[in-house]
């Protein structure tokens, strides 16, 4: 790191400003859960350091006059990017409570200039409505732009810049609601990824049993939906009658930043355990009809909130037709990882929406399923009175996978699902994340599957529920205006089954 020995009597000043009051410790024993946090304006002008500030006053000078050497004007774009790489190598080896210190100095020491904005606002709502207003306006976004940009630019200059800028976001994201000063530098980051990692800088890239061996252990250890248990199952997925594709970046090569894998089959599917079975002979490509998209996988967390799966599935469903002609339907097989958790939440609710008939089927059922062991422990005879909450969701966790169509809990758990996607609403978007994005790109909910993933995993978030969104690329648009207006598009068998 550089020397800073004349940092203090140069710049303090400028850090400081008129209202700051900088704070001298009482003691290196002062106790931090009696004290607020000081700010990094305040320590660089202290001498001695708080109990859990990790970096020391002099330390922090160093560091800062080091980030400031990164940005600063004579220092060309280079030069720039190989001191950003020093400062992100001073960063790889130090602790987690310095790597803060660095992230506080970034998001308080590298503010737009207050004053400056000020002054181009007053302007700029002067101007609305005459001649000058394209002026002002310009004017305003030139000093809203905070030096941070800068320095994060430089960051994204050196060779492994990238890939550092996404992996500190990464770690930032964690402690934005312990630490709300960190907010400036994760919304700079997200602001700047949205641009660089805009769709017209991607390359959608297929990926096959001939990638690179780096590439397919990649898959392995980013695929969020069905965990690969073998490399045996990756060429499963991998077959003749499969495709995947990636979207990469070039300052990220080798590295997906979100895939898709495809089954293409003569019928929308049903269930998972046909599309995982190793042993099964592929599909004659010949008959197939319909493109299942059956796992979709953010690979990168430190991208989190930037968008581009709409753009992959639209890229992907553009590069199947122009191979498969003969595609005509395009659709998922989806989980359902927020059912389970709200059904626990709102069974009471939704039996009520049950009439007499219906509650005394389902409590009938129920007692010849638990048996009167079970009724004993949750108070009562079974058959005595309605079903109560605890009791529809001890049977539907045992049982699940073994009720037949004519089940009233089956019947029961279905349509709640059925309410669960096709009605609720939570800030006017669907309230299940993987809904939230599929509806949100435009696709309709189709149709239930039960017992469409018999995993632990998928007994754990719907009981093994899965769903087919359908893609019908003539209503793309009209699904979405639905969605606008606080309508959920759903096919007439789901609409049916959201009865109350």
């Amino acid at each position: 790191m550089n020397a800073a020995t004349t940092w203090l009597s140069r710049n303090v000043a400028r850090f400081l400003g008129s209202d700051s009051k900088p704070a001298e410790p009482t003691g290196t024993g002062a106790s931090t859960k009696d004290t607020a946090p000081r700010s990094t304006h305040e320590r660089l002008a202290a001498t001695l350091r708080r109990n859990g500030e990790a970096l020391s006053p002099r330390a922090l000078r160093r560091v800062l006059t080091d980030l400031q050497e990164v940005v600063a004007p004579r220092v060309s774009e280079m030069e720039g990017g190989r001191r950003a790489q020093a400062v992100a190598a001073w960063y790889a080896a130090a602790s987690a409570q310095e790597r803060r210190d660095l992230w506080l100095l970034m998001c308080e020491q590298f503010t737009p200039d207050a004053a400056r904005v000020k002054n181009a606002q007053q302007k700029y709502v002067a101007a609305v409505g005459t001649p000058d207003a394209p002026q002002a306006e310009a004017q305003l976004r030139r000093v809203l732009t905070s030096p941070r940009t800068r320095l994060v630019q430089r960051f994204a200059a050196f060779p492994n810049g990238m890939r550092f800028l996404v992996d500190l976001r990464a770690e930032l994201l964690p402690h934005l609601k312990s630490d709300k000063r960190l907010m400036p530098l994760e919304a700079e980051l997200e602001q700047l990824f949205a641009t660089w990692f805009d769709v017209a800088f991607l390359e959608l890239k297929r990926l096959s049993w001939d990638s690179p061996a780096s590439l397919l252990e990649k898959l392995i250890k980013y695929e969020a939906v069905h965990d690969i248990r073998s490399w045996a199952d990756l060429k499963n997925r991998l077959d003749s009658d499969r495709r995947c594709y990636g979207f990469f970046h070039p300052r990220l090569p080798n590295e997906p930043l979100i895939f898709v894998e495809i089954a293409l089959v003569a019928d929308i599917s049903a269930s998972i355990t046909p599309l995982l079975d190793e042993t099964a002979a592929p599909s004659d490509l010949g008959k197939a009809t319909t493109a299942i998209f059956y796992s979709i996988s953010n690979t990168q967390t430190g991208l989190r909130g930037v968008s581009f799966g709409d753009s992959l599935i639209k890229h992907v469903v553009e590069t199947l037709n122009a191979e498969f002609p003969k595609l005509k339907r395009f659709a998922t097989l989806s989980p359902i990882p927020g059912f389970r958790s709200w059904l626990n939440k709102n069974c009471a609710a939704q039996l009520q929406l049950l009439d007499e008939k219906r509650l005394a089927e389902l409590g009938r059922e129920l007692g010849r399923e638990l048996g009167r062991e079970l009724g004993r422990e949750l108070g009562r005879e079974p058959g005595a009175e309605p079903p109560q909450p605890a009791q529809v969701l001890a049977a539907a966790d045992a049982q699940a996978l073994e009720l037949d169509a004519k089940s009233p809990l089956r019947q029961f758990v279905t349509e709640c699902a059925a309410r669960y996607l096709g009605r609720t609403l939570v800030d006017d978007k669907p309230i299940d994340p993987v809904a939230r994005f599929h509806l949100g790109n435009g696709a309709r909910v189709e149709r239930l599957n039960w017992a469409g993933d018999p995993s632990a995993k998928g007994g754990k978030q719907s009981f093994g529920m899965m769903v087919n969104y359908l893609y019908d690329l003539k209503r793309i648009d009209k699904h979405r205006g639905l969605l606008a207006e606080g309508r959920i598009p759903v096919s007439s068998e789901i609409d049916s089954l959201c009865r109350d």
